[in-house]
């Protein structure tokens, strides 16, 4: 039986694009580079302070994780299986290479805290302020999402 050899270069063709699959809970580290409350400004007349994030992505595998992704899940303390907000980035549009360090990424919630009455310090001391956290998660290419863990939210303002 003979196979037409356009078929055998297109196998070879298909199975060189596969390397082996990374399991990113042990292949990429995150780096949390700042948290806070960023102050999103003045929204309808009142002050609007966010949760936010900031981390970078090292690849502590030895494959190129291509089309490398990152969703944020912000959560209240009070609430941890109720989502508050959420984020979704690209975290490196070429891919992040073996040993390499992704820039910083900026995750922010699009829900937060508002107050008209209150300077932006004294709504991170008003006894109504509930703290945050936020679950990661990243996938690379096809790979299904997987959770890298879970982050605090310092109580702190921040302005960048």
């Amino acid at each position: 039986m003979r196979v037409p050899a356009c078929l055998v270069l297109l196998g070879v063709l298909a199975l060189s694009g596969c390397g082996p699959t990374v399991d990113l809970t042990k292949g990429l580290k995150v780096n949390v580079v700042d948290s806070g409350w960023f102050d999103a400004g003045i929204i309808n007349g009142q002050n609007k302070l966010v949760p936010s994030i900031t981390v970078t992505l090292t690849n502590l595998s030895d494959q190129k994780l291509v089309a490398l992704q990152v969703n944020s899940s912000f959560r209240r303390v009070s609430e941890p299986d109720k989502e508050w907000g959420s984020r979704f980035q690209s975290a490196s549009s070429g891919g992040l290479a073996p040993g390499a360090t992704s820039d910083p990424i900026v995750l922010q919630s699009n829900l937060g805290y508002t107050g008209s009455d209150q300077s932006r310090q004294d709504m991170l001391q008003n006894t109504h302020f509930v703290d945050a956290k936020v679950q990661l998660s990243a996938k690379y290419s096809n790979i299904q999402w997987v959770r890298m863990g879970e982050y605090p939210i310092e109580r702190k303002l921040l302005t960048k």
